[in-house]
């Protein structure tokens, strides 16, 4: 089955925490599609900010969004103008008061979203599709992946029928569940249709009880809070540092 799964949610509760983490009650459905509303509207609002993943957390009236993103600078704006922007409009969107916190990806090349929209990204600038895949797998060799995996299918380079072709080198070992596999699925809008792209990034093997939350091993940049609160001044870099097993 380590074929046909999503690799994120068979480790679930293993090695890997949950990207949503709030108590259901019995408005857990409603929460549910506000969740799938925010992190449409952000990758939307913020097609190029480099987004791998949105965590949202909640209490009774506050929702905190916490941007996983390889360029910080262009989510958060020139003095932190761009973060108020997209704070009061989750406002208006779910009705409650919304905190932000931005976290910056210091090794892209070893997140497997931002790797697949770079993909992506060339192959509708009309890139080589095995050129782009080549060079994405050398840099995240280069940048200590254990092995990475890609994907792509549909009519590549405008081929009448479409088919699919893989490229790997090192090892993703999918079965086994102490291998911390990151994965992400994107498609490239071409003049010819669309192309899929997935991704499969090992980062190692995770010994012993892992923690499951969301934030650990990363580092937070100076995005606004909720409120008129600030976390490390008005876009400043820096922040606290957080401890995450990847």
């Amino acid at each position: 089955m380590g074929q046909k799964t999503n690799p994120i949610g068979n480790r679930l509760g293993i090695i890997r925490g949950w990207e949503s983490n709030w108590f259901g009650g019995r408005d857990y459905a409603d929460k549910v599609v506000e969740d799938e509303k925010i992190r449409t509207y952000l990758q939307a609002r913020v097609a190029k900010g480099g987004i791998a993943r949105i965590i949202i957390e909640r209490t009774l009236k506050r929702i905190t969004v916490t941007i996983h993103t390889s360029r910080p600078g262009i989510i958060i704006g020139k003095g932190g103008s761009e973060v108020d922007r997209i704070r009061e409009e989750l406002k208006k969107l779910t009705g409650k008061d919304v905190q932000i916190n931005i976290i910056e990806i210091r090794k892209p090349e070893l997140d497997a979203a931002i790797v697949a929209e770079s993909i992506a990204k060339q192959l509708e600038a009309r890139i080589n599709y095995r050129r782009a895949t080549k060079m994405a797998i050398q840099s995240s060799m280069r940048a200590g992946a254990e092995g990475i995996k890609v994907r792509i299918a549909g009519r590549l380079n405008g081929s009448d029928m479409a088919r699919r072709e893989e490229f790997k080198e090192g090892r993703t070992p999918l079965h086994t569940y102490r291998a911390n596999i990151d994965y992400a699925l994107k498609e490239a809008l071409t003049v010819y249709g669309k192309i899929g792209v997935k991704v499969w990034i090992c980062k190692g093997e995770i010994l012993g009880k892992p923690d499951l939350s969301p934030h650990t091993g990363v580092q937070e940049r100076g995005g606004k809070t909720g409120g008129n609160d600030r976390r490390g001044g008005g876009g400043r870099r820096g922040g606290g540092r957080n401890q995450r097993r990847r």
